[in-house]
């Protein structure tokens, strides 16, 4: 009696790299990445060579020299004696800066107008339905210069404040609102650890508190979780998250002395306090605005997705409709609405660098603007241009990409 068995394998040939199915698609890939790679050695040659025909290198020197120029809004100490690395560090800070909170504002702006569009109320409906077409339907550019303009006509200058009759006024003694920004009280430390007295490192030590308190509190609402899941009771954790949230907090700012330094008109401009220029609150407002209009699509869609049958079990069960949605819907919408939520947030990054447009001074202003423009050097400049954006876009996707899996859903 004959038996099946499997065919004798054949001695390997070189004609089965394309032939075999087995080895084709890793043949065609090894073919694509050389056809790359001399595509990409092509190109450097041809660029060093018509760089030596002009008698230019490429070098990074230039980052070691005097800027030469002021930047109006800077997070870190800086003058214009600062060196071109500097200056493009306060321009990366900048950029930073303008891109989170434009994320969070935005975010909160799209959630809200999302949940909205949804609503029963047919004005509140239309009304929604209106924010997210026109916002969404005119270039950023146009809404960085509009709100830049009226922010500049409307709002009351420095002088204003001068005089015993003042045109204008402090709100509660402490924010001045300025053609020129916003300036409102700043905090600063009387004490320090080791005797380095509103050093660095004292904001370092409330950062890291606040880290810990952030994953004391994951762990007891973690641990609360565990507890309901065996005993069907679940502790409540408010009272203890916000004593680890507050207290460590508090102790620290009260042991480092913290104070507010308060604005004060001296001159003709205010000073002290911490000062938030009119074109960051333009480009902030502008980028939040319109990305809010695309994610509002986004959180409107995310809740569509899920079944009509998962609100009509939470209202039998007799849970209130904005606990409905809060519980229910957005948990379950939250699947569907990070995966585009990603690229709001790459293309908010990106768009901030429209701010040149009203005088910020980003990454793109300092480094590709006026450090391109006083050094002559193009090439490095840009690159190091694509090399922060390439960096920060990756490293945003790698962060929302981790939170996205831990939002799907994983099977028992």
């Amino acid at each position: 009696m004959s038996t099946l068995s499997d065919p004798p394998q054949g001695s390997f040939r070189l004609s089965m790299l394309l032939n075999d199915s087995r080895y084709r698609s890793m043949t065609l890939q090894a073919i694509a990445a050389i056809l790359l790679a001399l595509a990409l050695f092509y190109l450097y040659s041809n660029l060093a060579a018509n760089l030596r025909a002009a008698g230019l290198n490429i070098s990074f020197g230039f980052l070691g020299s005097t800027a030469g120029y002021d930047i109006n809004q800077t997070l870190i100490e800086y003058t214009s004696q600062s060196s071109n690395l500097k200056a493009a560090i306060v321009g990366i800070l900048n950029t930073l800066l303008v891109a989170f909170l434009a994320c969070v504002t935005a975010t909160i702006f799209g959630v809200m107008a999302g949940v909205l569009r949804l609503s029963n109320n047919w004005l509140v409906r239309k009304l929604m339905a209106g924010y997210v077409e026109i916002f969404r339907n005119i270039p950023v550019l146009i809404w960085i210069i509009i709100i830049f303009t009226i922010m500049t006509a409307v709002m009351p200058s420095p002088r204003d404040f001068r005089g015993d009759d003042p045109a204008s006024s402090m709100l509660f003694d402490m924010f001045a609102f300025t053609n020129r920004g916003v300036y409102t009280p700043g905090p600063y430390f009387s004490r320090g650890i080791g005797g380095a007295d509103g050093s660095v490192l004292n904001w370092v030590l409330v950062i890291a508190t606040l880290i810990a308190s952030f994953f004391g509190a994951r762990f007891m609402t973690n641990r609360a979780t565990r507890i309901q899941e065996e005993t069907g009771i679940r502790p409540n954790t408010l009272w203890t998250n916000l004593a680890i949230w507050l207290g460590p907090i508090i102790v620290l700012c009260l042991i480092l002395g913290l104070s507010w330094e308060m604005p004060a008109l001296k001159g003709f401009n205010f000073a002290g306090g911490i000062k938030v220029g009119g074109p960051l609150i333009a480009l902030w407002f502008a980028l939040s605005i319109y990305t809010g209009a695309f994610i509002a699509e986004n959180v409107r869609a995310g809740i569509q997705a899920v079944s009509k049958g998962q609100t009509e079990a939470a209202a039998a069960l007799g849970i209130r409709p904005n606990r409905i949605m809060s519980l229910v819907v957005l948990p379950q919408a939250l699947r569907v609405i990070i995966p585009p939520l990603i690229s709001q947030y790459l293309n908010i990054t990106k768009n901030s660098s429209l701010a040149i447009a009203v005088g910020y001074a980003d990454i793109t202003a300092t480094l590709g603007g006026i450090t391109l423009n006083q050094t002559g050097r193009a090439i490095e400049c840009v690159l190091l241009l694509m090399l922060f954006y390439l960096v920060i876009s990756l490293t945003i996707s790698a962060v929302m990409n981790v939170y996205n899996n831990s939002m799907k859903l994983k099977e028992r």
